[in-house]
């Protein structure tokens, strides 16, 4: 008897049906074909042990299963549950009726528990897209299937759950969840604010341009000063995730397990903070078979990268493409994956390896060779693709005692959110859909259009570029900057006072380092 079941497989971040074709013949063999790694193939052990200990009978005749399509490479033990089923249904222990309604997850224990899954939303979201009436999983996952509205939410605690529940015996209600809801009060929370902060102001001010604009921050300062309490503090005043980026951002974290439990949904902006030990693929994403990495993790977030020049060259360089194209492509010989990577990077570095290169009150100990290797650890080129560079001084003894109560989180957002909402309203016009969100993502076209200059910010910006020798690249960084400063000073031109700004953030330009 042949019995068909559907399971599914991720794919970058998308999901794929995987239609799982069970077939009894005569024999008493088991094949199981369409590309499973180890850990499908090892499916049958837990299957029969499962069905041993949960009084299901494992039918002692030749299993043909086949996984289709069997040109792609199916991983994972996520295939247990639906190749379990099928064999019951083919050896007519239930009914096969209800098998077409969904798609069923689950890796099998010994004992017939269902244990949790990773890349459980895009399974989810592709089982609506291709109308399945609803999906059968494990109960810890059920909450992040239920973000998926209009599907049925089956959560099962073992496979005798599922056989009772297709043969009419047990009712299981979907889960039910109110994701605006959830989604909303969720907003409501900030960890930390910027009102801990002391003193800084011009750190909190080039912060609040960097987050009304989505530019890229590197702060360079002595230990102490504040570099990684101002960076953890950054996500605080970005714009409230809108639900379609919650979805999106949910959806790469499922695929590498990083839901917390019991939690369905990411409802505020990521925040990713690697050691610099970590390896080029670790950060971008890849590996044998691809898995995004924390530039990906960071998407609609920020990636904080502390101490910068100690991240090895490669890693840092493999950065450039991503930070331009805000994607990852990984390509391998039979398959390509894009990953989405539209992140703000803040990176935090000492000015030397002593840490007090120009500190107002303490010597540097390193010669001035040495302070030079130090910051060239940082490319040219990455250091191009950073919009704001600020220098970090250490916090006066004043600024520490003073109890007055400093601006917080919240109305910085205020500000934030309003210069975005201009610039969001700007990119739509003319435009049949949204393909820039902020400044930042400005596309040269943009720049022409949107950060035209009067003959005295010309003049400002030409001088700069000839004394300071930037490059092009940073040419066109100085005007999104000063685009962004004109849009939180409610301005339609980019005033000269807006360049003279933006030009005072490329300070840490190559040509400047080091005296």
């Amino acid at each position: 008897m042949l019995v068909k079941t559907y399971g599914s497989a991720v794919y970058g971040i998308d999901a794929s049906t995987i239609t799982i074709e069970v077939n009894l013949s005569t024999g008493i063999n088991f094949f199981l074909v369409g590309l499973p790694d180890s850990a499908v193939k090892e499916s049958q052990q837990r299957i029969k042990a499962a069905f041993t200990n949960n009084d299901f009978k494992y039918p002692g005749r030749e299993i043909t299963i086949n996984m289709a399509p069997a040109d792609l490479r199916n991983e994972g033990s996520v295939f247990d549950l639906p190749i379990a089923i099928g064999i019951l249904a083919a050896s007519e222990q239930i009914p096969n009726e209800k098998l077409s309604d969904y798609v069923i997850l689950g890796e099998l224990s010994l004992d017939g528990r269902l244990n949790a899954l990773k890349g459980v939303l895009p399974i989810a979201l592709n089982a609506k897209k291709e109308s399945f009436k609803g999906i059968i999983l494990p109960t810890e996952n059920g909450n992040e299937a239920a973000m998926v509205s209009g599907l049925d939410v089956i959560p099962v605690d073992n496979i005798k759950d599922v056989v009772a529940f297709l043969n009419g015996e047990k009712e299981i209600k979907p889960l039910d969840i109110d994701i605006e809801a959830i989604f909303n009060q969720a907003q409501e929370s900030l960890g930390v604010d910027f009102k801990d902060v002391k003193g800084q102001m011009g750190i909190k001010r080039a912060f609040e341009i960097a987050a009304s604009g989505g530019h890229n921050v590197i702060l360079i300062g002595p230990p102490g000063a504040g570099k990684s309490m101002l960076a953890k503090r950054l996500p605080t005043i970005l714009p409230p995730l809108s639900l379609d980026e919650s979805l999106e951002s949910t959806k790469i974290h499922s695929i590498v397990g990083k839901i917390a439990k019991g939690k369905g949904l990411i409802t505020e902006r990521p925040f990713r903070k690697p050691h610099h030990t970590i390896s080029d693929v670790a950060l971008v994403g890849g590996g044998g078979y691809p898995q995004p990495g924390e530039i990906s993790l960071a998407h609609n977030g920020v990636l904080f990268l502390d101490e910068l020049p100690e991240y090895k060259r490669t890693v840092l360089e493999v950065m450039r493409q991503p930070m331009e194209d805000r994607t990852v492509t990984i390509s391998r010989a039979k398959f390509t994956v894009d990953y989405p990577a539209s992140f703000m990077l803040i990176a935090a570095m000492n000015p030397c390896p002593c840490g007090y290169y120009n500190h107002p009150e303490r010597d540097c100990t390193c010669g001035q060779n040495t302070v030079q290797r130090y910051l060239n650890k940082v490319s040219g080129p990455l250091l191009d693709r950073i919009d704001l560079h600020v220098e970090v001084t250490p916090v006066k003894y004043e600024d520490l005692a003073n109890d007055i109560p400093k601006e917080g989180s919240v109305e910085i957002r205020k500000r934030v959110v309003e210069a975005r909402g201009k610039q969001r309203k700007r990119f739509i016009q003319n435009r049949e859909e949204e393909v820039t969100h902020c400044n930042a993502e400005m596309s040269s076209k943009d720049i022409r259009k949107y950060c035209q200059l009067d003959n005295d910010s010309a003049e400002l910006l030409k001088k700069a570029m000839n004394n300071l020798g930037f490059s092009a690249r940073a040419y066109d960084r100085i005007l999104k900057v000063a685009r962004t400063i004109a849009d939180l000073d409610h301005e339609e031109n980019i005033l000269p006072k807006h360049i003279g700004e933006a030009i005072q953030y490329r300070s840490l330009d190559r040509e400047n380092w080091a005296g």
